[in-house]
């Protein structure tokens, strides 16, 4: 397809939508009110039977409840608990059973640490007597878990790894060498749980005599801290241990703590700093440990089978890429005890594959040139899997089921948009939470063949709030570049938008690894935000740049070792896309982005100076070496290694480019993307003498929020843009 070809296909695609309602959106509406919140179906819990299924609501006296419904008719059968049946009231956040079900753990008072991690108090309550108690008196505990048995909760508090046997309610300490910043058991470090997505260090085996878990010891590694202002006289400082790009890593070692002989063994599985162990399960066999194995630079995998009883290993699979290896937790097995399933992108897409025992690939189940992004679950009974994919489009998820012979394909959502789905035990039913990028949630309750049994939420309320607003509808729209690359985008025009004039242009990026923008789903409160802005009469559109997700490994993986250059050039080619349209005023685009997105939107108003006239950016890496080792080496390997892939793509090195207003925004407690890339870049465009504005907030972290914080937060880049776009 030609590039003028394109850009007139782009334009037909392009419809104008008119609105009649008269409302217009307020900050306050989106960002300090409930009127535009989604209802939601929270806390599902499936129960072993597979036919009940239990979540959590809020009822009309005000009090918290754990309901129970049938999967069946999807209606109430059930109270199992509420907060004001027990004294003091039990203020729930989470909850999860016993194996048999008659005890509830609950986890209240919960204090969030990092991205994933939390910790609270438990309490158990006892269905039978309708009384709770405390899992542990003391300071507030992380993970509390069942055992398989249901005698036993393990936990880890101040870095040790403890277990509580319910016949008596009696602790035992298990490891007792945790130090802060040193020592970790139980639990991952900052690194772990940021980019490989877990918190959680310790794992029941299936009989619940034995307990896998991790130990970092992280002393060698460097440390980062940032202060604390809000009520001290003379600021605390926090301190973790971050290793940055090419720094030193813990050491990470896999043990084994047996229930019966109290004895913890080295299992001798452990890193050098320079290795991570990603992941740890248990196989259906009390006594066979999987343990993930990968290299620094993340392109080696190997899955290593632990006998627990006679120290014996064996090789479960072995994986290699000339670029990186993804982790997910897909992986599944089998109860015949001599298959697992996997999900790999060997041939270029994510796909499903069986293996067995010896590291054979027995078959690849799916196949095409798409995507799968979530693997559900099989039932054994009668060899169907369930999973989604991107088969309608990258910009689509559909939910699927296929035989394990690869026969048998059937879409069981098959209503345009985005669909996810949470399954039952047993995989006869499944909940679908779907939406489209101009409708909210609906979430159904349905067969395994996808026959809907009932909507559970419909959102008709918010729908009906949303249609008193004058709010255009959200286009999708392709467009080529000129290296011959098709990227999809959205667009949304102001209200009673007029063809015969021009209007400016707000571009919303992210842009980094595998993450999408332009998706066919609700936005939520980001996409009112933007709604809003069409309402100031300002043309709001995304892209998806080459490196992100639901086109494949290649589309994905092709900035490797170049981490910001051919996003920032397509970046650069929406602008110049967006230009050439006659409704543009090409003197008037400007970008704006948050994390990866805000190191994007750096990018473009540097090295694409001439294109942007305006660019926000939101906690932005602005410097890769300031950045954490696991994701940053994942794409660029170390510094050391790559130095020109840091340094050819880092803002921080092109500030003498800005010809636009830029304004930067970041909070002071981003453990996450350190305060140091705005200082950093604060002082280069000093050291230039380039104008700049200044957003920060104390006490906050990545996210930004808490309080009045966002509507501060969206005043303040709604201002800068209203005055300077």
């Amino acid at each position: 397809m030609t590039r003028t070809g394109a850009s007139a296909c782009a334009l037909f695609l392009l419809s104008t939508t008119l609105g009649f309602a008269q409302k217009k959106l307020t900050l306050e509406d989106i960002w300090t009110s409930p009127k535009f919140r989604q209802d939601y179906v929270w806390g599902i819990n499936s129960m072993k039977d597979g036919s009940n299924y239990t979540s959590m609501a809020y009822l009309s006296d005000g009090s918290k409840a754990i309901v129970q419904y049938a999967y069946k008719t999807g209606k109430a059968v059930d109270t199992l608990l509420k907060s004001t049946w027990v004294n003091p009231p039990l203020d729930f956040d989470d909850y999860g059973f016993s194996p048999d079900e008659s005890k509830i753990l609950v986890s209240t008072e919960t204090e969030k640490i990092y991205r994933h991690s939390s910790m609270s108090n438990y309490y158990i309550y006892d269905r039978a007597t309708k009384k709770a108690s405390k899992v542990s008196e003391g300071e507030k505990l992380l993970f509390a878990t069942f055992s398989p048995t249901g005698n036993r909760i393990a936990f880890v508090r101040q870095n040790n790894l403890f277990v509580i046997d319910l016949e008596g309610m009696l602790e035992e300490q298990i490891t007792t060498d945790g130090t802060e910043n040193q020592i970790i058991n139980g639990r991952t470090d900052w690194v772990y749980e940021e980019e490989f997505a877990f918190d959680k260090g310790f794992f029941w085996s299936p009989d619940g005599n034995k307990i896998a878990f991790y130990r970092f010891d992280e002393s060698a590694v460097p440390q980062y801290f940032f202060p604390k202002y809000e009520g001290n006289l003379y600021p605390e400082e926090y301190r973790f241990k971050y290793p940055k790009a090419g720094e030193e890593n813990a050491k990470v070692s896999v043990l084994v703590y047996d229930l019966k002989n109290k004895k913890i063994t080295q299992t001798g599985i452990r890193t050098s700093p320079d290795e991570y162990i990603p992941r740890v399960k248990w196989t259906h066999d009390p006594n066979l440990l999987c343990v993930y194995f990968m290299n620094r630079h993340q392109n080696e995998l190997e899955l290593i089978g632990y006998n627990t009883t006679t120290k014996e290993r064996s090789s479960l699979l072995k994986e290699t890429s000339d670029t990186y290896i993804d982790i997910d937790d897909d992986q599944y097995f089998l109860n015949d005890g001599q298959h697992f399933i996997w999900t790999s992108e060997s041939d270029g897409y994510k796909h499903i594959y069986l293996y067995d025992m010896k590291g054979t690939k027995v078959r690849q189940i799916t196949k095409g040139t798409w995507e799968v992004t979530s693997f559900y679950g099989i039932d054994e009974n009668t060899q169907t899997l369930y999973y989604s994919s991107a088969e309608p489009g990258a910009t689509e998820r559909q939910v699927y089921s296929i035989k394990i012979d690869g026969t048998g394909k059937k879409s069981l959502t098959p209503e345009k948009g985005w669909n996810e789905a949470s399954f039952s035990n047993g995989m006869k039913y499944f909940i679908n939470f779907w939406s489209d990028i101009n409708t909210p949630s609906r979430i159904s309750l349905h067969e395994q063949s996808g026959k809907l049994i009932r909507d559970l939420e419909t959102n008709d309320e918010l729908k009906k709030t949303l249609s008193e607003y004058n709010l255009p509808q959200t286009e999708m729209f392709k467009f080529m570049t000129q290296t011959e690359t098709l990227l999809n985008g959205y667009m949304i025009k102001p209200p009673n938008f007029n063809p015969d004039k021009q209007y400016p242009v707000l571009m919303y990026v992210y842009g980094g690894p595998g993450v999408q923008t332009v998706t066919n789903q609700w936005g939520g409160p980001t996409h009112l935000w933007h709604l809003y802005m069409a309402q100031q009469g300002y043309i709001v559109v995304s892209v998806d740049n080459r490196g992100t997700g639901g086109r494949g490994a290649a589309f994905k993986n092709c900035t490797y070792k170049n981490l910001g250059k051919l996003e920032t050039e397509d970046q650069i080619e929406a602008a110049r896309f967006l230009s050439s349209l006659t409704f543009v005023d090409k003197d008037r685009i400007g970008i704006q982005g948050w994390s990866f997105g805000g190191y994007m939107s750096s990018l473009c108003i540097t090295k694409g100076a001439d294109y942007f006239k305006t660019a926000i950016a939101v906690a932005p890496v602005t410097n890769w070496r300031y950045y954490d080792s696991i994701y940053t080496e994942r794409y660029l390997q170390t510094p050391q290694e790559n130095p020109s892939g840091y340094d050819d793509n880092s803002p921080i090195n092109f500030v003498d480019k800005i010809k636009g207003k830029y304004l930067l925004i970041h909070g002071m407690a981003d453990d996450n993307v350190h305060f140091q890339n705005a200082a950093e870049m604060i002082r280069a465009m000093v050291d230039k003498n380039i104008p700049f504005e200044l957003g920060v907030y104390p006490d906050k972290n990545h996210s930004i929020y808490g309080g009045n914080t966002r509507l501060h937060l969206y005043s303040k880049m709604t201002e800068f843009l209203l005055r300077n776009l």
